[in-house]
């Protein structure tokens, strides 16, 4: 029997962990599909029948919903509908909660669950979790996270970049590459995205672009060459591979600044000087790392990759059941 489960429900994905580590899934659930996020839920309750769930989330954000407490609602019911045991939010101020009231405290509350165990275990640092859709920069000193306590506070103070290694648009990182020496601009078309570029780049498996493609094609390389070619109005049989991967390159070397600048900002801010990395995107925290001289250490390392990728679900289900009352930022 699983005495906790942790759930990160965002708005692409569900993910979970127990807090033992043996069971770790992330589901693709895109919500503003219409995706029904009560029967996967019923469907995980009825295989694993917890004795307590603790739950963070992303979602309330999907544009499918009116607003974000209209979102956060959807979820709670969701949740409340699956499982019978005994069931805890973790709010924005690191306080479980019973998902009753102040319900907008339970916005975007994922990276707190992290910040708090990464407090715990590795003391003042920065942790960075890149993902499939987003990058948080979280800074946290005697283990106390430090960062703005909603999506659009990080995002003005630099805490939250919105890029991540499957979902965003290659438009939205570069309006041009270099070719042969001149610049050429890019299409700001759907054609292809970050999945694109680290599928060609070696950086992520097949099985690991779990989300749609822009063209609902394939997830070969061959495929992926084929998207990237569009993004300059183009095909396989006008321009080489050797170019595309070029393009695929500049795309991993901006995004990888435009997280380092991220970090430094943050850094500077708070005096800190080492990174913990989680997430699918660890190897561009590596990479941003590097360039910053600053040293890195990897959630994977510790835990393995599978945890990495859904980190917040394993903390949010350690934290309840190891010190449920010593999980607040007060």
């Amino acid at each position: 029997m699983i005495k906790t489960l942790g759930f990160d429900i965002g708005g692409a994905n569900t993910k979970l962990a127990s807090s033992d580590g043996k069971i770790v899934e992330s589901h693709y659930l895109p919500l503003w599909r219409g995706a029904d996020l009560s029967s996967l839920l019923k469907g995980i309750a009825g295989r694993l029948s917890p004795k307590k769930v603790a739950v963070v989330m992303t979602g309330e954000l999907a544009d499918c919903f009116q607003d974000k407490i209209s979102g956060i609602r959807y979820i709670v019911a969701a949740i409340r509908d699956a499982f019978e045991c005994e069931i805890k939010y973790l709010d924005k101020n690191g306080v479980f909660v019973r998902g009753e009231e102040n319900l907008r405290d339970l916005a975007a509350a994922n990276w707190v669950a992290s910040s708090l165990l990464v407090g715990k275990i590795y003391g003042d640092c920065i942790l960075v979790d890149v993902g499939s859709t987003t990058s948080d920069i979280i800074p946290i000193k005697n283990g106390i996270p430090l960062a703005g306590k909603s999506d659009f506070e990080r995002l003005r103070r630099g805490e939250l970049v919105y890029a991540g290694v499957l979902r965003t648009s290659i438009s939205s990182l570069l309006d041009r590459v270099v070719f042969e020496g001149e610049e050429c601009r890019v299409s700001s078309e759907y054609f292809a995205i970050s999945g694109d570029v680290y599928l060609v780049l070696g950086n992520i498996s097949p099985e690991e672009y779990t989300c749609e493609t822009p063209d609902n094609k394939g997830k070969d390389r061959e495929d992926a060459l084929r998207r990237l070619a569009r993004v300059v109005c183009a095909d396989l049989s006008e321009i080489s591979q050797e170019f595309l991967e070029s393009i695929a390159k500049q795309v991993f070397e901006k995004q990888t600044m435009d997280l380092a600048l991220a970090i430094e900002e943050v850094a500077h801010r708070h005096g800190l000087a080492k990174i913990i990395a989680c997430g699918l995107g660890e190897f561009l925290v590596e990479a941003a790392g590097r360039k910053l001289g600053m040293g890195t250490m990897l959630i994977s390392d510790k835990y393995g990759k599978e945890i990495s990728k859904v980190f917040p679900a394993y903390a949010v289900a350690r934290l309840l059941e190891t010190s449920p009352l010593e999980a607040s930022l007060a």
